[in-house]
């Protein structure tokens, strides 16, 4: 398990440190190795004909690494204070090399869940790294700073769309897109589905694929039910339209305040959160001061933001 550690200058001093010193290893490795039978070295004590051009290659892509990691934590903390978060977001460890079994969780589940093979429901994903997930419902707000916020930080979300809303500016879901985001299934025009007849769900999931498809490339495999709501039909429906996940969330964050669905009103490894695409006009504020509020609560937990589809 590789530990989230907080991106600050002491941090990067001492892995600097750590690459000039495997750098150094590396150098000596190569110079102690053998080379075809013989020794690195020749009888004079000079590395032997060609030795010098394997030290140098590696050598220079330690250097090199070393630097795009001072240049990107630069970069980091320069964002950092533009946006006015009060420490440098974590950054998330590496997606597993084996990715976790996702279960529909306790009291989630409806009739026949396994039986029909039905998408799991679920508010977290299995794991024990101290990383949690924004997801980002439904598309009324189309703030383009919120887009350079997150960009400018490199912190990972995933939306959620409903067609009503994206069809007003397809452009601006595109460059989310673009810069690295998932667009996945939120229905055509966000009915509470629990109850409605299966025809009718499978038009709301099927069309949005539809829709997504056709605007963005690419039919999503993951859904979220308006307002979480759904019944056995709802998970048939978007099984037969190609989905294979329904994350619900376990925080909700909003610019003024978080909800939170346990008891404990605090955030666990792997917690699913939920925003909304939302302005003044609906909050006390503006996306980037929901993502101020998110990101301030996150990182002074000791958690980092991953993304979602990495451990799908």
């Amino acid at each position: 398990m590789r530990v989230v550690v907080q991106n600050d200058k002491n941090w990067m001093r001492r892995r600097a440190g750590t690459r000039a010193g495997a750098a150094a290893l590396a150098a000596a490795a190569i110079a102690s190795g053998c080379v075809q039978g013989g020794t690195a070295d020749g009888p004079d004590g000079h590395p032997a004909p060609g030795q010098e051009a394997h030290q140098a290659p590696a050598a220079r892509a330690l250097d090199s690494y070393a630097a795009k990691l001072r240049a990107g934590h630069a970069a980091r903390t320069l964002a950092t204070k533009r946006w006015g978060l009060k420490k440098v977001p974590l950054t998330a460890p590496p997606p597993p090399a084996s990715k976790p079994r996702i279960t529909t969780r306790k009291g989630f589940e409806v009739d026949d869940h396994e039986e029909l093979g039905l998408p799991p429901v679920f508010t977290t994903i299995p794991t024990g790294q101290r990383i949690v997930f924004l997801t980002v419902d439904d598309g009324a707000e189309k703030d383009r700073t919120f887009l350079r916020m997150m960009s400018e930080l490199k912190v990972p979300y995933t939306a959620f769309l409903s067609d009503y809303l994206v069809k007003e500016d397809y452009g601006y879901f595109a460059k989310m897109q673009a810069g690295g985001v998932t667009l996945n299934n939120h229905t055509l025009h966000h009915p509470s589905l629990r109850g409605l007849p299966y025809a009718r769900q499978k038009r709301e999931i099927c069309g949005m694929q539809d829709v997504i498809g056709r605007h963005y490339g690419k039919r999503p495999t993951v859904f979220r039910p308006p307002y979480g709501s759904y019944d056995q039909d709802t998970l048939r429906a978007a099984k037969s339209c190609g989905i294979r996940y329904v994350p619900l969330w376990d925080e909700e964050v909003f610019v003024d305040h978080w909800d939170y669905r346990e008891g404990d009103r605090d955030l666990h490894p792997g917690d699913i959160v939920l925003t909304h695409f939302r302005g003044p006009n609906q909050w006390k504020g503006t996306m980037p001061d929901m993502v101020r509020r998110f990101l301030n609560k996150v990182t002074e937990k000791g958690y980092a933001v991953a993304r979602l589809e990495d451990y799908l």
